[in-house]
């Protein structure tokens, strides 16, 4: 009897210990505004020149999921595990089922395009590992997610889809 106790005791706590350890990409948000992909590792030999490197080719796909909701980016703040971060500061407006790529480099913003650039040449997303976060102009969060070339990008090419 008491076997099964100290036994059932721990399989309880097992339990339990796996229900608060949720990793942080686990989370899902009511935001509107969600991460659709990213292209963490730029096509091609790394280069952070802003003349003739490819920093431009690395880039994060923000959508706004909502079938009603107009989503103005102006105040979202991307961020990276690191702490790098990117401000959106200008209005850029995201109609339902609209996306933005947020880009390194320099280039002109453009909402035909869907083109946001954050005029910096230097990588923001680590090629081996990294965490990107959302955070509305409020603060809080709308969206997070982890990413690790070997565990998140099967196919090896530098990019990965989370939201459809």
């Amino acid at each position: 009897m008491h076997i099964r106790l100290v036994a059932t005791t721990a399989a309880i706590a097992g339990a339990l210990t796996a229900l608060t350890a949720v990793p942080a990409q686990a989370a899902e948000y009511s935001s509107a505004l969600k991460i659709r992909g990213i292209q963490y590792d730029a096509p091609g030999r790394d280069s952070n020149r802003c003349s003739g490197g490819n920093t431009a080719a690395e880039y994060l796909t923000i959508k706004n999921y909502s079938r009603s909701t107009t989503v103005n980016l102006k105040g979202y703040v991307v961020k990276d595990a690191a702490g790098n971060k990117f401000t959106f500061t200008a209005s850029h407006t995201l109609q339902p089922g609209d996306y933005v790529k947020l880009r390194g480099g320099n280039g002109s913003d453009s909402d035909s395009k869907n083109v946001v650039y954050r005029d910096n040449c230097n990588f923001m997303w680590n090629n081996d590992k990294d965490t990107i976060y959302v955070y509305k102009p409020s603060g809080s969060r709308a969206d997070v997610h982890s990413y690790t070339k070997s565990g998140s990008d099967g196919d090896g090419n530098g990019y990965i889809t989370y939201h459809g």
